[in-house]
Order: structure tokens, then C-alpha cells, then sequence
């Protein structure tokens, strides 16, 4: 049973080693082919450019600084107590807004981190609302619109207007509350004396391709929800004309090359980063044509209503959000739970533990509040999680004691009936059932374990609240590696390191803490697996280095736990560490 011990703990640790590295190899040494969709014409094949917008995204080209372009066009300033910003009244376009509960870095005088920015500077990012109309001159990209007031806040909305040639009015209401919620009310109001027809539209223009990595384990990129589950499938290089990668075929990605759009009822879509959304959100009972298309790197997520007529002398109006912030999870439920809007929970993209994620989230969030430092509050959870798993461990170290004391009489069985595997398998199975023991008791607490663990890694990867929360001494960003790097002087002398040599103090306490803990089980017979659980906590050193402090502190902790009750389960169970008889 020792060895079987040993090759269980081996596979989970190459399974872990797979799980947190095979992303790495995959977008780091295999990347992906990018070929231009084409299509068959006359006999013959064409590139197909990607089809213009409606109205058509800008071009990725940055000419001038934020600062130049935002002052060529009238604005109304946006000042609310988590935005700021300005909404450029020609196009209508909100287009540029920072996030005044986050900064781009630790330090105290580090800007806020800006999501949006106007079309014409680097990497614009904005998001507009319109109509398409036949046979009726409809607001554009160009159309500078009138305003009723030169603020926006959260208790005060402003409504943009402008009258077509025809005798159409065209107003937009923009409303924002004290989070990252814009409310937007299309109204037309048709003077002309004719009925008219029109589209109302939404759309998401994003220029440059995020610095952030697309893993299996996070998506970062186009997301939305399409009558259905959220769709984490499209990504910026399907956009771009790249058919879906070999492993998303094999799991059945909806995504394809080029536009990707889909026909359903409310829902929403947008772009989402590791801890920034972006999403459009039209009205939940309004059928809507929706999706992501791309040109080279400018990308756009936008939908169209069904087209509305408007008879002479009427209004017609409709309504939809529009989220600029970040992903902070108890706000984004709140929108969800209070404001109705379908599956909002999974722009955080939880994956397939989410039941057991969230609760581990909001336990960890309380243990932050009432604790006042996050560091220790990822300490106490690891506490408790090891001590709700520890009767699981008892009971497998009380199974594996059984199985140790039966093996020379299941050896014998072996030897006796060496030729006969069949007669072999009866007596052994007839052996664990004489003597109580059940072969999969000391494997199955394993198994269960797992689940919990990689929730613990999730939400310590994607949640915002680890972003930028001190611990101790060094450690003032735990969503970051440790930056007192060993071979850098311990971060003092000014030079960069490749990631497999930036290896810092707590990483190095991570190694120790692995080595004592494979110490203290009991050596294995077989050189080879000696080899392998003597290098192993140094290489798991250097493969976690490059991870948020975070996650190692979660790891070092658990390490710790294992060691003190590895030793007190030894100490109920002396027989683990007898050699076998």
C-alpha cells in the first residue's frame, strides 16, 4: 500500500503541474495559426474583409495624446463617488472614464486605472448607442448633439437631443448610479408627418489586444450571455479569423472564425479582463440580434433590436445599461439578484466549481472585513478548510493503516496464485471483505479533496478583493509575485529576471515547507521515486515563484497544516512508519 501511496501522490502532482503549466507551454511555444477567413467566389477564393458596423468601428491608428483628443469635442463631465469621466456629445460616445476605487499600482500617487478612452488615442475604448433607419437621415458617428445639462451624477441625469432634417427627434437620457451602472433611454419622437422605421442599436468598440493572457482557467476576452450560459468560447483571435485551437474543437467550442453573432431574448455582451467588464445589456424581454466581430485589432460587441415603426405624431422608446467597472463580486450578485439581469455572476468566469467557489469567496471576503488584513484572513481560511477535511484524512490514514497491516497475507495470496489472475483477484477481494478494509477508502478522501482545492486557486486567481492588499513587511500586493527576488538582491538593484529565475523569499519557504512535509512520510522503496520526491518541492519552487504571493501563502499554510497533522495521525497510527513485515 506504500508504493500505491506513493503513486497516488505522485500523479496528483504531475496532474498539478499539468493543471497550472500546460497553459503556459501552449501559448508560450505553440501558438496558433492566424489565417484570413475566406470564402469561394466565381471559383475561385477571396479574403473577406471584415463587414463595416454599423455605424463602422474606428480605425486602430492613434495619432494623438488622450489629453489633445478629449479636448477637440464638447463633453459632459461624469462625476460620480466611483467614476470619472467625460461622455463626448459628438457620436454620443462614452468614452472616457477611470475608475476611482482602483489605481494601476501600489504606489499612493499611481493613477486610476483607466477603461475607457476616446477614438483617435492610444488603444481607444468606448461605447456608443443609435438607430438604423432606411429613407431617414439617423445621428452618426460625426453628429454633435445638444445637451440639457454639462454634469452627469448619480442625482442628476442629462439628456442629449438632436433633430433630423425630416422633423425626427432623437433624444438619449443617460442616467449612472454610484457604482459602475449607466442606465441609457432611446426615445424618437416622429414630427415628420410620415411613419418611419427604425433599428435601435448598442455597441462596444475596444482597439488593441488586452495584456492579459486568455487561459482555460480564466477567460479574458469577448463574453456574453446568449439566451443560455455564458459564452467564454469566442475569443480575440476567432475575431481576428482564427478558427477555434485544437482543444477547443475537442470540447465543442461554439466559436468560429470571423463574426460570431447570435439571435435570442435580453442576455448581455462585452468585453471582460481579468478583474475590468465591459457589457451592454439591453432590455431582458427585448429580442435582440447580437455579437463580436473584429477588423485586424480593433474588435466591437453590439446588438440590434428588431426594427421599430414609429406612426407620425408618436413616441417610441426603450431602455438598456451599460456596466463600465470592475468585477467586484457582491456588486456584480447585486446587479444580478436586485437589477435582474440573466447570468450577470458569470462575467467572473467561476468555472465548473462555482457552488463550491462563491461560498469559499464569501467566507474568505468576511474573514478579510472582521480580520482588517487579507493576508491573515487567506490564512484563517486554509485553517478551517483543513480543519472541515481533517475526520476525511483520519479516516483515510485509518484505512491505510488496515491495508498496511493485511499486506503480507495479500503478498502470500500473490505468490500463490501468481498464474492465475483470476483466482487471485476473488481471494484478494475476498480478503478485504473478511477483514473490513475497502482498497478505494484511502483514495477517495483524495479525490474529494481536489475540488475544494482548485476553488481555493480560482478564487484566489480572478477575484478583485486580493488586488493590491497588503500582508507583511514586503508583501504589499498579495495579487502579485513576491518581489524581494533572491538573485536581484531581493529587488533592490534595478534589473529584471526571467520569470523561471525570479525566485523570492517565499517561494524559497514554499520548498522548505514541501520538503519537510515529503520528509516526514515514510521513505519509498524504489530509487526512482526517491529521485522524484527529492527534487519535487524545489521544482514546485520554481514553478509557483512567478504566481501571486497570494496562492503561495494559501500553499504554505496548507503545507504546514499537512505536516503537523501527518504527525499527529503517525502518532495515532505508529504502524505507517513500521517497515512492512
Amino acid at each position: 500500500m506504500k508504493d500505491d501511496q506513493r503513486n497516488l501522490l505522485l500523479f496528483i502532482v504531475i496532474a498539478g503541474l499539468i493543471l497550472i503549466g500546460w497553459q503556459f507551454v501552449v501559448t508560450r511555444f505553440l501558438p496558433n495559426a492566424r489565417p484570413p477567413v475566406t470564402k469561394i467566389e466565381a471559383d475561385q477564393t477571396k479574403i473577406v474583409k471584415s463587414a463595416a458596423t454599423d455605424p463602422a468601428a474606428d480605425s486602430a491608428a492613434a495619432a494623438k495624446s488622450r489629453e489633445a483628443v478629449l479636448g477637440e469635442t464638447p463633453r459632459v463631465r461624469i462625476d460620480t463617488p466611483s467614476l470619472k469621466g467625460s461622455l463626448n456629445l459628438r457620436g454620443a460616445r462614452l468614452d472616457d472614464l477611470v475608475l476611482l476605487r482602483h489605481r494601476e499600482t501600489i504606489a499612493k500617487n499611481s493613477p486610476f486605472v483607466r477603461l475607457l478612452s476616446p477614438s483617435g488615442a492610444p488603444r481607444a475604448y468606448f461605447a456608443s448607442w443609435g438607430w438604423g433607419g432606411d429613407g431617414i437621415s439617423v445621428p452618426g458617428r460625426d453628429t454633435v448633439w445638444t445637451t440639457d445639462s454639462s454634469v452627469l451624477t448619480p442625482q442628476k441625469p442629462v439628456t442629449l437631443s438632436y433633430t433630423s432634417p425630416q422633423g425626427v427627434r432623437f433624444q438619449l437620457q443617460f442616467a449612472v448610479d454610484a457604482n459602475y451602472m449607466f442606465s441609457v433611454r432611446q426615445s424618437v419622437a416622429n414630427s415628420s408627418g410620415q411613419p418611419v422605421k427604425l433599428r435601435p442599436y448598442a455597441l462596444i468598440s475596444r482597439t488593441g489586444l488586452p495584456h492579459e493572457l486568455d487561459t482555460w482557467t480564466n477567460h479574458v476576452g469577448p463574453v456574453g450571455v446568449f439566451g443560455r450560459g455564458a459564452n467564454y468560447d469566442i475569443t480575440y483571435p476567432n475575431l481576428q479569423g482564427e478558427s477555434p485551437s485544437f482543444w477547443g474543437r475537442i470540447f465543442g467550442s461554439s466559436a468560429k472564425a470571423g463574426e460570431n453573432y447570435f439571435d435570442h431574448r435580453g442576455g448581455w455582451l462585452g468585453f471582460g479582463d481579468i478583474y475590468w467588464l465591459t457589457a451592454l445589456i439591453p432590455d431582458q424581454r427585448a429580442q435582440v440580434h447580437a455579437g463580436f466581430k473584429g477588423a485586424g485589432e480593433t474588435f466591437q460587441a453590439d446588438y440590434t433590436q428588431n426594427p421599430v415603426t414609429v406612426p407620425a405624431g408618436r413616441v417610441a422608446t426603450q431602455t438598456s445599461r451599460f456596466f463600465a467597472g470592475a468585477k467586484e463580486v457582491e456588486l456584480i450578485d447585486a446587479y444580478q439578484d436586485k437589477g435582474g439581469i440573466e447570468n450577470f455572476d458569470k462575467a467572473i468566469d467561476w468555472g465548473w466549481f462555482r457552488i463550491i467557489e462563491k461560498p469559499i469567496f464569501y467566507y474568505l471576503d468576511l474573514l478579510s472585513k472582521l480580520i482588517g488584513n487579507f493576508g491573515v484572513a487567506i490564512i484563517a481560511l486554509t485553517i478551517t478548510v483543513r480543519g472541515l477535511l481533517f475526520p476525511i484524512a483520519q479516516r483515510q490514514f485509518a484505512s491505510m493503516a488496515k491495508m498496511k497491516a493485511i499486506q503480507p497475507k495479500q503478498k502470500a495470496i500473490q505468490e500463490r496464485f501468481a498464474d492465475d489472475k483470476a483466482r487471485q483477484q476473488q481471494e484478494i477481494m475476498a480478503l478485504y471483505k473478511a477483514e473490513g478494509v475497502n482498497p478505494l477508502a484511502g483514495c477517495l478522501p483524495v479525490l474529494l479533496q481536489i475540488p475544494i482545492m482548485y476553488a481555493l486557486y480560482k478564487v484566489l486567481l480572478l477575484t478583485i478583493e486580493m488586488r493590491h492588499q497588503p500582508f507583511a513587511l514586503w508583501i504589499h500586493d498579495l495579487s502579485a509575485p513576491d518581489p524581494a527576488t533572491i538573485l536581484n538582491g531581493f529587488g533592490t538593484f534595478g534589473y529584471s529576471l526571467p520569470p523561471f529565475l525570479a525566485i523570492g523569499v517565499i517561494p524559497v519557504l514554499l520548498g522548505i515547507s514541501m520538503y519537510f512535509q515529503f520528509k516526514l512520510n515514510p521513505a519509498p522503496m524504489d530509487e526512482a521515486q526517491k529521485q522524484v520526491f527529492a527534487i519535487m518541492p524545489w521544482m514546485l519552487m520554481f514553478v509557483m515563484a512567478p504566481f501571486a504571493v497570494g496562492l503561495q501563502l494559501y500553499w504554505i499554510t496548507s503545507n504546514v497544516l499537512t505536516i503537523l497533522q501527518q504527525r499527529l495521525l503517525y502518532a495515532r497510527h505508529p504502524e505507517m512508519l513500521a517497515p512492512a513485515k
